[in-house]
């Protein structure tokens, strides 16, 4: 009776816990809060979770940044350091610079006979400026005045383009072009005024045509350089690819200094009462001290090293004769 009893309700019991089975599923599929909770239930049942491929995808991205500001920061470290090597190597020359002056010594300094030139071109200015303010004009020169501003003119370009670069000179040679200017305004003044407008006409128009054909030279010289040099013409294209060659300032820089020597040498004869003391004496340093200079430059100039020999002696020469003439035979004459 037992055993039948309990078969009969095992059955039953068996029975009765598949339908609760079956009822609870079936509140579970209707109820959205549930399918969630299921799916969730059933992905972490899984190891994995409901926004998988978006984790993996940021996962990814911060890998990539994280390498990304690790090359940066190596980069920007190399760089760095590249600009600490590189500020350390310009100290370095600079030191070894700074050494190699001290131990040049003055007379192998181009800087040193640059400033004393430049102090001697600036006595030149000084000395018109002084004649304008004190001399008459009739001691200008008519000759030596329009040489000198042509002079002058050429030796402010070579002054900045030479190495290295020499701007005391530069100034002091824009200076004189003004002051020599004045001083040729007032002798063509002066000539006018006494009488002499035919010869001052004649010297305007020459001055004309030579300020004319400089103006044209220096116009057309770069592109007569450039052809002549590609010519393959053997050694007229060496002359005139040189860097200090007829087609470049520091060739007609030089030249110009050939008319002041030229000038001084025409009037070797000239009454010392028509020389200038301060212009001469100026004339004789600058051709002294630029005897030496031209020698320490870049590039090298021999040209202008003999014509400053010239200079010092013909201006020397004028210069001494008016000293005798003022200092020496001016107090015989007194003492007689």
């Amino acid at each position: 009776m037992f055993s039948s009893f309990s078969s009969a309700g095992g059955g039953s019991l068996r029975l009765a816990s598949r339908r609760i089975l079956q009822s609870s599923k079936s509140l579970v599929s209707n109820h959205p809060q549930s399918q969630k909770q299921q799916t969730l239930m059933t992905m972490m049942c899984r190891g994995g979770r409901s926004d998988v491929p978006s984790r993996f995808t940021g996962i990814a991205k911060t890998k990539k940044i994280n390498a990304s500001n690790r090359f940066f920061s190596a980069t920007g470290k190399e760089t760095a350091k590249a600009g600490e090597a590189t500020a350390g190597a310009a100290a370095k020359t600079a030191a070894k610079t700074t050494e190699t002056k001290a131990k040049v010594g003055w007379w192998k300094s181009p800087e040193f006979w640059g400033s004393a030139g430049a102090i001697a071109a600036w006595g030149m200015s000084g000395a018109a400026i002084y004649d304008s303010a004190l001399q008459g004009p009739e001691v200008i020169s008519l000759t030596m005045t329009p040489v000198l501003m042509v002079y002058s003119c050429l030796f402010a370009r070579w002054a900045w383009v030479v190495k290295p670069r020499n701007l005391s000179l530069m100034y002091c040679h824009i200076a004189n072009v003004i002051a020599q200017t004045n001083q040729l305004r007032r002798a063509l003044e002066y000539k006018i005024n006494n009488g002499e407008e035919e010869k001052v006409k004649e010297m305007v128009q020459q001055v004309g045509i030579l300020g004319g054909i400089t103006g044209a030279a220096i116009l057309g010289g770069p592109t007569a350089r450039t052809a002549l040099s590609g010519a393959n013409l053997g050694i007229i294209s060496s002359i005139a690819a040189a860097d200090a060659g007829p087609f470049t300032v520091h060739f007609w820089a030089p030249m110009s200094k050939v008319f002041i020597s030229g000038a001084s040498m025409l009037d070797l004869n000239r009454p010392t009462d028509q020389i200038s003391l301060p212009q001469y004496g100026a004339l004789t340093a600058t051709g002294f001290f630029f005897t030496r200079y031209a020698l320490l430059v870049t590039p090298v100039n021999y040209t202008l090293c003999a014509v400053n020999i010239a200079l010092f002696l013909s201006s020397f020469w004028h210069f001494g004769r008016k000293v005798k003439a003022d200092f020496v035979d001016g107090k015989e004459t007194d003492t007689q």
